[in-house]
């Protein structure tokens, strides 16, 4: 499952895939130039690794995306967790709120979202 953690440049690709797929890989070239200001060759080698990890599919030209942004966003979340926290989410939610304060509206939802995946015993 360590396929599933991106790198910041692989990240930045899988945006420009997200937000435009299925794309022919001319016009994803284009695209990475455009808001990457990256050449071909790096679109290209950043699409083939990609492929490998099997997060995308570049078949006839068309780049079709394998994994959804939630299920990567999800899984590198519970990779921060794990590593930096020890699997303790009260103490990665401490440490991202740091001296930080949460609007009522913020905490509201964060306590409906934690409501809802609770578990009832």
């Amino acid at each position: 499952m360590d396929d599933l953690l991106l790198c910041e440049s692989e990240y930045k690709m899988m945006d420009v895939i997200w937000d435009n797929a299925p794309v022919e890989s001319g016009k994803l070239v284009k695209l990475c130039e455009s808001r990457l200001s990256w050449k071909k060759s790096t679109t290209y080698t950043m699409l083939r690794k990609l492929c490998e990890k099997n997060i995308v599919k570049n078949e006839d030209s068309l780049v079709t995306v394998l994994v959804e942004r939630k299920d990567i966003q999800s899984h590198e979340s519970e990779h921060v967790v794990k590593r930096s926290f020890g699997g303790s989410l009260p103490a990665f939610v401490n440490a991202f709120l740091g001296n930080g304060k949460l609007s009522k509206e913020e905490a509201n939802e964060l306590i409906s979202m934690i409501e809802n995946h609770t578990d009832e015993q």
